[in-house]
This record gives C-alpha cells, structure tokens and sequence, in this order.
C-alpha cells in the first residue's frame, strides 16, 4: 500500500493516472476515490485539477455504465476530507457523512431513479420466492405495502452504502497520508474518536423515532448507525491498544464484522453508545493528542 502512496504523490500526473484509470474501472472505483483524498488531504487546492479529471472519468463511466458508484462515492469522499483537513475532528467527520448518505439518497430518487426503478422491479419479482409461504398467506393489500416499500429499502440502502465507502475511502486517503508523513499518527488519531454523550443520545433517539414518521423516513435508521459503529470500531481498536492485546483479537473482529454485519453492526452501535457515557479509554489512561497530517 506505501508504494501507491508514493505513486500518487509523486507527481500530478502519476495521481491523475490512478484517479482516472481507477474511477474508470468499476470494482475500483474506492481507490479513486482514495487517491483524490490523499492528494486533497496533502496539498489542498493543488489537488482540483486531479479531482476534477477524476469527476469527468466518473461521469464518463456513469454515462456508458449506468453505475454513479465512481461518481458519489468520489464526491462524498473529497467532502469528507475538505471538513477533515479544515481540521474538524473525525466525530463532526463521520456526522457530515450522514448529510452525505442523505445526498446520495436524494440523488438515487431523482438523477438516477431509472437505475433503482430496474432494480426494484428485479426484486420484486423475486420476493415471492425469498418469502415463500409467508408471502402467499399475505393479503392483496399488505402485498402491495410490501411492494410499496422496495423502492425507499433499495435508495437507502444503496445510499448508506455509498456513505461507508466515502468514510473508508477516507481512512484509507488519511492512512496513506500519515503512512508518508507521519508514520503512526492516524492509528492514534482514530482511537481518539468518541461520539460526545449528547450527540450519541440524539443520534438514537433519530434511530428509534424517525421510522414512525414514514418509510421515506427509515433511511434515518442506517444514516445514524453509521457513525456510532466506526466510534465502536475506535472504541475496540483503543482498547486492545492500550491493553497491548495482540493483533489477533482486531484481525477476528474483521473477520466476524464481514459476515455477520446484522449482528455486528447493533453490538457495534451499542458499545459506543455505552462509551459515550463512560468513556472506557479515558478511565483506562491518558489520551494521546496527535494528528495524521504530518504537517506539523
């Protein structure tokens, strides 16, 4: 991954050639958008040139692919960093990341509603053979409640996806940006990140009311999770640090978070929930201010 990172930054040109080529290819579209944050992060308005080729690139690939994956997860990528190199702290970072989920919603419904109109109509055909006998005790109404509620699902899905991919394109970009200048400082920089206890209560109070109000309205359920599981993830990845565990028990926990993400993602949630209230590393030891810039 360092020899990337020292492509990237060796020279415009060289970024240009990873950003474009990657948002180009479909299944590399996080490593455009990676690569954009990193230039970003390191040399600030230096790097619109190469994010404004890697926007084209994108748009070419939404154009002939009908995939705005390249496209939103770049954007919400390079908004994300602008607030992170402004020096805002990575609770404010992953907060803007929900009104990025909610953008890509807004834009799933309306820029690219033929996209999630296809796919709709793909599951609803075959829901009644995922449900089974469930669906054909299921009245003439209910069915078509069920069907009324594919289309918001898939938005929000599709959107809270693109809301994760923007964060970890982010640490990834932030990674690399330390692993070049700062050997060890984001490590220390994301362990520090704790959701404050006002803003984690707000937040699951959203996650429990919003529902109520809509279906339109569910997408608040995935949009606030999202910070408070990289606050859990922070959260574990302090703790084993400052107990000084072996990298066994972080390399089980990604192991399990992949295929278990149902259960992984509320235990995630509540712990740092929890945390907010007790604060396990403050009471444990000394926090360590640092920053993953190393620009001093």
């Amino acid at each position: 991954m360092r020899a990337v990172a020292e492509f990237i930054m060796r020279g415009r040109v060289q970024a240009m050639l990873v950003v474009v080529g990657s948002a180009a290819l479909p299944l590399l579209f996080w490593l455009s958008a990676a690569a954009a944050s990193l230039v970003l992060l390191r040399r600030g308005s230096d790097a619109l040139g190469v994010i404004g080729v890697g926007v084209l690139s994108a748009l070419v690939c939404w154009h002939f692919q009908k995939d705005p994956s390249a496209l939103l997860v770049l954007l919400g990528t390079c908004g994300l960093s602008l607030v992170l190199r402004a020096g805002h702290s990575w609770n404010r970072v992953l907060l803007c990341s929900m009104a990025i989920g909610l953008l890509c919603a807004v834009s799933l419904g309306t820029l690219f509603s033929p996209m999630v109109d296809g796919l709709s109509q793909e599951f609803a055909k075959v829901l009644p053979q995922a449900l089974g006998e469930v669906y054909e005790k299921l009245s003439v109404d209910q069915r078509a409640s069920l069907a009324s509620l594919i289309a918001p699902l898939m938005i929000s899905s599709i959107a809270v996806v693109f809301q994760i991919f923007s964060v970890l394109c982010l640490i990834l970009g932030r990674y690399w940006q330390a692993l070049l200048y700062n050997s060890g400082g984001f490590g220390r920089e994301f362990r520090q990140i704790r959701i404050p206890k006002g803003l984690a209560l707000l937040l699951l109070a959203i996650m429990l009311v919003g529902p109520f109000f809509g279906a339109q309205m569910l997408i608040l359920l995935p949009l606030c999770s999202v910070p408070l599981v990289f606050a859990g993830l922070a959260l574990i990845h302090g703790l084993v640090a400052q107990k000084r565990l072996a990298g066994f028990w972080l390399v089980g926990l990604y192991v399990t978070l992949v295929p278990f993400m149902h259960l992984m993602g509320p235990l995630l949630v509540v712990m740092a929930i929890v945390d907010s209230l007790i604060d396990f590393r403050g009471r444990l030891g000394s926090k360590d201010p640092d920053s993953a810039n190393g620009e001093g």
